[in-house]
C-alpha cells in the first residue's frame, strides 16, 4: 500500500513525538509533588521532632514540600503497614526508629516484614538512654548499684513506658549483661514512669535523656551511667554502662525509609541531602540541644545497621520471653 508522502511525514513525525513524550515523563525530576512522611507515633514523639527539624530543610532544598503524618497505634507497626504497602515512587516516606527494630521480634503476626519492606534511605540521629535512680537508693555509683543489688537485698523494680519499649528492653539487656534481676513495672508512656520514680515508688529507670535532663539537673533522680558506647555531651561527667559491663550498648535512634523498590536515584538523591543537612552547624546544633548525636549514613549502611539492631534486640526480646501487652 502506497502512503501519501505528506501522510507519511505525519505520521513518521507523530511517532517520533510519542517516545519523546515518555522519556520526558520518565525523567520528570524527583520530587514534582509534596512527599508524605508518615510517623508511627504521636506529636512530640522523638522522630517527630527530629523530622520536623529536618523537613523543612528537605523541603527547601528539594523545592517541594515535606510534611509529617502522624498515624499513631500499635506501637508504631500502623504507620510502618502503611508505608510497607505505599508506591515505590519516593513519595510516601516513614519516620523509622529503634522500637521498628524491636517490634519485628516482638509481634509475631504482622502483615509485614520490616527488613524486607522498608528501604533504608538515611539515618539522622543517636540518643542514649540514663540509667537513673531515686536520690534516695543507697547507691551512687553504677558499681555500687550492681554490688548492692546483688547483695541479697530486695529486689529492684525497673520503671518503663511501657512493654516491649526501648527504654523496656535496654534495661533488660542490662540485667542479662550484670547479673542484676530486676522487676519491670510497666507504665503508659514515660511521663507517668518519672512520676513513680521521682516520688520513690520504683527504683530504676533507662529513660531518654531528653525526658530525664531537667530532673536530673534539679536533683530529683540520680544518674548512674548512659547506655551508649561513649559518654553524652549532655552529661559528660556520667560513666557509661560499658565502662563497668564491658560491651554493653543500646540507644535510641531515628532515620528514614521508604518501601522497598524505591528507585536508587530517589533514595540516593534523599541521602545526600540529608547528609548535607546534618552537617549544617544550625541544625548539629539543635540536635545537640536535644542531647543527641548526629548519626550519619549511606543507605547501605543504615541497612546494615537495621539488620543488627533487629537481630540484637531480637535476641532480649526472646530471652526475656517479652510479650507485647
Amino acid at each position: 500500500m502506497n502512503i501519501p508522502r505528506r501522510q507519511f511525514l505525519r505520521l513518521a513525525t507523530g511517532a517520533a513525538v510519542v517516545p519523546a513524550f515518555l522519556r520526558s515523563a520518565q525523567a520528570s525530576p524527583y520530587p514534582s509533588r509534596p512527599v508524605r512522611i508518615v510517623s508511627g507515633f504521636a506529636a512530640g514523639s522523638a522522630g517527630d521532632i527530629v523530622l520536623r527539624v529536618m523537613a523543612p530543610w528537605l523541603s527547601e532544598r528539594l523545592g517541594q514540600s515535606f510534611f509529617i503524618e502522624n498515624r499513631p497505634g500499635a506501637a508504631g507497626n500502623i504507620g510502618t503497614e502503611i508505608v510497607a504497602r505505599a508506591p515505590a515512587d519516593g513519595y510516601t516516606l516513614l519516620v523509622v526508629v529503634s522500637s521498628s527494630a524491636i517490634n519485628a521480634t516482638l509481634y509475631d503476626k504482622l502483615s509485614f516484614n520490616f527488613i524486607r519492606d522498608i528501604a533504608p534511605v538515611a539515618t539522622f540521629i543517636r540518643q542514649p538512654y540514663v540509667m537513673t535512680v531515686n536520690p534516695a537508693t543507697p547507691a551512687k555509683t553504677l558499681r555500687e548499684f550492681i554490688a548492692y543489688a546483688k547483695g541479697g537485698h530486695d529486689k529492684f523494680n525497673m520503671a518503663s513506658p511501657g512493654i516491649g519499649t526501648g527504654p523496656h528492653v535496654a534495661g533488660e539487656l542490662f540485667g542479662m549483661m550484670s547479673g542484676v534481676d530486676m522487676v519491670h513495672v510497666p507504665y503508659r508512656g514515660a511521663q507517668p514512669a518519672l512520676t513513680d520514680l521521682i516520688a520513690g515508688h520504683v527504683h530504676v529507670s533507662f529513660l531518654g535523656i531528653t525526658s530525664s535532663i531537667d530532673h536530673i539537673r534539679n536533683g530529683k533522680l540520680r544518674p548512674l551511667a548512659v547506655t551508649a558506647a561513649t559518654r553524652s555531651e549532655t552529661l559528660p561527667d556520667v560513666p557509661t554502662i560499658g565502662e563497668v559491663v564491658p560491651g554493653y550498648e543500646a540507644s535510641t535512634w531515628v532515620g528514614l525509609g521508604a518501601p522497598r523498590d524505591t528507585p536508587v536515584e530517589i533514595v540516593d538523591r534523599l541521602n545526600r541531602e540529608i547528609s548535607v543537612g546534618l552537617n549544617d552547624p544550625m541544625i548539629r546544633k539543635r540536635f545537640t540541644d536535644l542531647g543527641s548525636t548526629v548519626f550519619e549514613s549511606s543507605p547501605a549502611e543504615f541497612g546494615r545497621f537495621m539488620a543488627a539492631e533487629t537481630e540484637k534486640w531480637g535476641k532480649v526480646v526472646r530471652a526475656a520471653k517479652i510479650k507485647p501487652e
